[in-house]
C-alpha cells in the first residue's frame, strides 16, 4: 500500500478563548474557591457537582487535603438510594441483553432518598463551619432556607467529564455509578451509561447546572491535577465555538478487524492490536479543548450542543432533533486488517418502538482509500430464500458451520472516493483493505451484528450477534437490482466553475442526510444557510477556511481531519492553503436535507446550472 504523502493530521484541535481570565490547577483551585466562598459568607458553602464517572474518592481526598477548615459531605453517601433500588428503578431500561437496553426517562432525583437530602440540608443550614458537598446531586441539596444551592450564597462548580473519558476509566476497572461492577462486561457498563446514566446526567447539566455554575472543573486529570475555570471563561469558549469552524478531539481504538493506515497516515502511537475506529465528529462522545490564557481545558463536546443548539444546529435542525447532534464522521480502518461483522441497522419504528430512540442509524461508507481487492458486502442476492439464509446465519451462530457470506450477499468492489449508501434495513460489511469516512446517523451502538466471520473480540468472548433483532429489519427486497441502482455510483453533478466541481454522492432518498463533494483547486465559496455542517478534507494536504467578512480567523485543516461549521457561520470560503496549491483538493460536505434556508455550498463563480447548490 502507498499511503499518501501528506501526513498532518492534528490530533489535538484547540479552540482559543479570548479576553478570559486565568485557568488555575493543583492548590490555585481550592484556594480560587475558598476565595470565592468566604466573599459571599462567613460560612461558605462550596457544591461540587460531579458527572457520574468522577472518581468521587479521589475528589474528595483533595478537597480534605486542601480545604482543611471545611466539612466535606459527601452528598452520595449521605442520601443516594441503595444499588439495588436504584437497579430496581432502571431494569427496564437495562435489559438482560449485553448491549441494548431502553432510552431512560430518568432524572438524578429518581436517584436520591428525599428524606435523606432533607436531612442533609437541614445540616447544611445549620453549619457553623464552611461545607464542601460532593458528588452527582450535589445541587439537589438545599442551602439556607431550602432554596436550590445554585443561588444565594453558595459557590457552584461543575465537575465535568466527557463520555470517552469514562469509558476509558472503566476499561480499567472502574465501576458505573454506585456500582460494584469494576469487573463486570464493558459493554454492560456502557449500556448502563448510555440508556441511562448519561442520559440523567445530561438532563441535569442542561436544566440545573448550567446556569446555577460558578467554575467547571476539568475531571480527566486526577483530581490533584484538575483544572478549573470560571463560568465566563466556560461560556467564552462555547461562544468561540459556535461562531466558527472548529474540530472536535478524536479519539482512536484498537479492533479485532483493526488495520495500519491510521497508525501510517496520522501517526499514532505502537499498539499491541491494529487500530480499527476514529471517532471525529462524534459529540456525545468526544471533547473540545479550550486554551484559557495558555492553559488548555478539556470540557465534554456535548455541553455545545446543549448549550448553544440553535447557533451550532440552526433553528429547522434544532426544530427537527432537540438538542441533538444528528450526524456522525467516523472512520473505520481495515487496511491489511479483517471484514467488519456482517450487520444491519434497525429501522426508525424499530428503533422507537423497541429501544426508544427517536431515530435510527443510517449511514453510508466513503472509501478514503482502498486497495486493488477492496470489497463492500451491500444487500441480499436476487436468488436467495429468506429462510435459508437465516438457517444458515443461526448454524454459523452455533458453531455448525461457517456462513458462507458471498452465497447470499452481494459483493461490489470499491475504489477509493467511491461513496456506497446503506439505508436503514440494508445488509452490509466493509470488507478487508479499505480505509472508510462513515458517514451516518448518530446513534451509533445500534449494529445488529449477523456474522463475525468466526472471530473473538479483543476481550476474548464472542461479539454479540442479534439475529433476532436483524432479521426482524432486513429489508428482503433490496437485492441486486435494487441495490446496483440505488446504492452504489450515485454521483451526480451538481455544477461546475472556474477551478471548481461540485457532486451530489448521496445519500439514499430514505435517509435524511445530504453529502456533497466539491473537487476543487481555488477558492469556493459555501454557505451554511442556516443549518450545520460537517466536512472532511478527504483529498489535498491542507485547505484553509475564511470568512468573506472576518468574522473569524483563518482556520487551517488538513488531509482526513473532519470539521464542524456552524450554522451561525454563513457564507465561507474553503481554499487551497500555500502547501497545497497547485494539487486537486476535495472536500465532503454532509448536512441534515430540507432544513437549508437557501442553496448550499453557493461557489465564487456563480452558474446558472440547475440545481447548483
Amino acid at each position: 500500500m502507498t499511503y499518501p504523502s501528506y501526513r498532518n493530521y492534528v490530533r489535538e484541535p484547540v479552540i482559543k478563548v479570548a479576553g478570559t481570565g486565568p485557568a488555575r490547577s493543583g492548590t490555585e483551585v481550592w484556594a480560587e474557591l475558598d476565595r470565592a466562598g468566604r466573599s459571599r459568607s462567613d460560612r461558605p458553602l462550596i457544591v461540587v457537582d460531579c458527572y457520574p464517572g468522577v472518581d468521587l474518592s479521589d475528589l474528595r481526598k483533595v478537597a480534605e487535603r486542601h480545604l482543611p477548615d471545611y466539612q466535606v459531605i459527601d452528598v452520595e453517601d449521605a442520601a443516594a438510594l441503595p444499588v439495588a433500588e436504584i437497579d430496581a428503578k432502571i431494569a427496564d431500561n437495562l435489559t438482560d441483553d449485553r448491549v441494548f437496553g431502553v432510552l431512560g426517562r430518568q432524572t438524578v432525583d429518581d436517584f436520591y432518598d428525599p428524606d435523606a437530602l432533607r436531612q442533609v440540608r437541614d445540616q447544611v443550614a445549620g453549619r457553623t463551619t464552611p461545607v464542601v458537598l460532593v458528588g452527582w446531586g450535589a445541587l439537589l441539596v438545599g442551602a439556607d432556607g431550602g432554596q436550590p444551592a445554585g443561588t444565594g450564597d453558595a459557590v457552584v462548580v461543575l465537575a465535568d467529564m466527557p463520555r470517552w473519558e469514562i469509558q476509558q476509566r472503566q476499561r480499567r476497572g472502574a465501576p458505573n455509578w454506585r456500582c460494584d461492577n469494576g469487573a463486570e462486561d464493558n459493554l454492560r457498563k456502557i449500556k448502563r451509561g448510555y440508556f441511562v446514566e448519561w442520559r440523567a446526567a445530561d438532563r441535569h447539566k442542561k436544566h440545573r447546572l448550567f446556569d446555577a455554575m460558578d467554575y467547571l472543573l476539568d475531571t480527566t486529570r486526577l483530581a490533584e491535577e484538575a483544572v478549573l475555570i470560571t463560568r465566563d471563561s466556560f461560556q467564552a469558549g462555547l461562544t468561540a465555538a459556535a461562531a466558527g469552524p472548529f474540530r472536535l478531539v478524536p479519539f482512536f481504538d484498537p479492533g479485532v478487524w483493526g488495520g495500519n493506515w491510521m497508525s501510517e497516515v496520522i501517526g499514532l502511537p505502537p499498539s499491541d492490536t491494529n487500530y480499527a475506529w476514529c471517532f471525529d465528529g462524534v459529540p456525545e462522545e468526544e471533547s473540545l479543548l479550550l486554551d484559557v490564557a495558555g492553559t488548555i481545558v478539556e470540557i465534554p463536546a456535548i455541553d455545545l450542543v446543549l448549550q448553544r443548539p440553535v447557533e451550532l444546529l440552526g433553528e429547522r435542525t434544532y426544530a427537527r432533533f432537540g438538542a441533538e447532534f444528528p450526524i456522525r464522521f467516523d472512520f473505520l480502518d481495515t487496511m491489511d486488517g479483517g471484514n467488519l461483522s456482517l450487520q444491519v441497522h434497525p429501522l426508525t419504528d424499530y428503533i422507537q418502538e423497541t429501544f426508544g430512540i427517536p431515530y435510527t442509524q443510517d449511514e453510508s461508507y466513503y472509501l478514503l482509500d482502498a486497495e486493488p481487492d477492496a470489497k463492500v458486502y451491500l444487500g441480499v442476492r436476487d436468488d436467495v430464500e429468506p429462510a435459508d439464509m437465516m438457517a444458515a446465519l443461526r448454524r454459523a451462530e452455533a458453531g455448525a458451520e461457517p456462513f458462507d457470506a458471498e452465497k447470499y450477499i452481494n459483493v461490489f468492489d470499491v475504489a477509493k472516493h467511491d461513496h456506497v449508501l446503506i439505508p436503514a434495513g440494508t445488509v452490509h460489511c466493509s470488507g478487508r483493505n479499505s480505509m472508510v469516512l462513515e458517514i451516518s446517523a448518530t446513534p451509533y451502538i445500534f449494529t445488529f451484528k449477523m456474522w463475525d466471520w468466526g472471530r473473538l473480540g479483543l476481550d476474548g468472548r464472542p461479539r454479540p450477534v442479534h439475529l433476532d433483532h436483524a432479521e426482524r429489519n432486513i429489508q428482503w427486497d433490496r437485492r441486486t437490482d435494487w441495490v446496483t441502482q440505488n446504492l452504489v455510483d450515485q454521483v451526480q453533478r451538481t455544477g461546475a466553475g472556474d477551478g471548481w466541481v461540485e457532486e451530489r454522492t448521496g445519500l439514499h432518498e430514505l435517509e435524511f442526510i445530504e453529502v456533497r463533494r466539491t473537487w476543487f483547486t481555488g477558492p469556493v465559496e459555501h454557505d451554511t444557510a442556516g443549518t450545520v455542517l460537517v466536512l472532511n478534507l478527504v483529498e489535498g494536504a491542507e485547505a484553509v477556511i475564511e470568512s468573506p467578512t472576518g468574522a473569524f480567523e483563518p482556520y487551517l485543516v488538513h488531509y482526513a481531519e473532519t470539521f464542524i461549521v456552524p450554522a451561525s457561520v454563513g457564507r465561507f470560503t474553503v481554499r487551497p492553503s500555500e502547501a497545497a496549491v497547485g494539487q486537486e483538493l476535495a472536500t465532503l460536505k454532509a448536512y441534515v436535507r430540507g432544513t437549508e434556508r437557501a442553496p448550499v455550498g453557493r461557489p465564487v463563480h456563480d452558474t446558472k446550472e440547475p440545481g447548483l447548490s
